[in-house]
């Protein structure tokens, strides 16, 4: 039996019903080795990231009454990412309290951030559908809102690929390209690894579930070196 109660606490939440919780912390994988569980948190993730929309629309909408749809949209994009999400699922704790299958658990790097980025949605729908929308909203304010500073400041709202061309362009006069190093896993799951390289030094890489995913993934690599 899965004590719930201490993932809650762990959280610094609390649930009416708190089988929507162990549902929000449960990976598909876990099922395949547990049969006692009887639900992944894919639905919910599903709800939370409707809900997670609403919500930063309405923040960026309230926040940056001049600006057009256009930038509130990229701005959007840049806080609800998967990296951006996995970043704040790493700081509430979440990767220590998922329920993993024991090759997931092993999963690091893009793969690990996927989990996080959608546990974190689940949350988010579990928290909805036990307490009300004001509280999802609350959690999603608390958690998310504030990285808004960082994605102005860094330009995280232009994708990386342009920020990183436009670096390399001032810096070294230099257009980078983008190859694909290799392809793993079957056409339904994908995973890309993809090198920046200006002329033909290798700057980063990054990986990614298509080989656009992939590109940006190292473009950010590349800002970062």
């Amino acid at each position: 039996m899965i004590d719930i109660t201490r993932h809650a606490a762990a959280l610094n939440l609390s649930f009416n019903n708190p089988e929507l919780l162990l549902e929000a912390l449960t990976h598909r994988s876990f099922l395949n080795e547990n049969k006692t569980a009887s639900a992944h948190n894919e639905r919910l993730e599903f709800l939370g990231d409707a809900v997670l929309e609403l919500a930063v629309t309405r923040f960026l909408y309230d926040r940056f009454p001049g600006k057009p749809e256009g930038d509130l949209t990229a701005f959007r994009a840049a806080l609800v990412n998967t990296v951006s999400l996995a970043e704040s699922a790493e700081a509430i704790g979440l990767n220590d309290l998922l329920f993993l299958s024991k090759g997931e658990s092993r999963d690091q790097g893009r793969a690990r951030q996927i989990i996080l980025a959608n546990a974190f949605e689940a949350l988010i729908g579990a928290i909805y559908l036990d307490q009300g929308y004001d509280a999802a909203e609350a959690f999603i304010g608390k958690n998310l809102y504030s990285k808004i500073d960082n994605v102005l400041e860094n330009r995280l709202w232009q994708d990386a690929k342009s920020r990183y061309q436009e670096l390399a362009q001032e810096r070294e006069g230099i257009t980078p390209q983008y190859r694909t190093i290799k392809e793993e896993g079957p056409d339904h799951d994908k995973l890309f690894t993809v090198g920046v390289y200006l002329n033909d030094r290798e700057v980063a890489q990054g990986e990614g579930q298509s080989k656009q995913e992939a590109e940006q993934a190292a473009a950010r690599a590349a800002l970062g070196a």
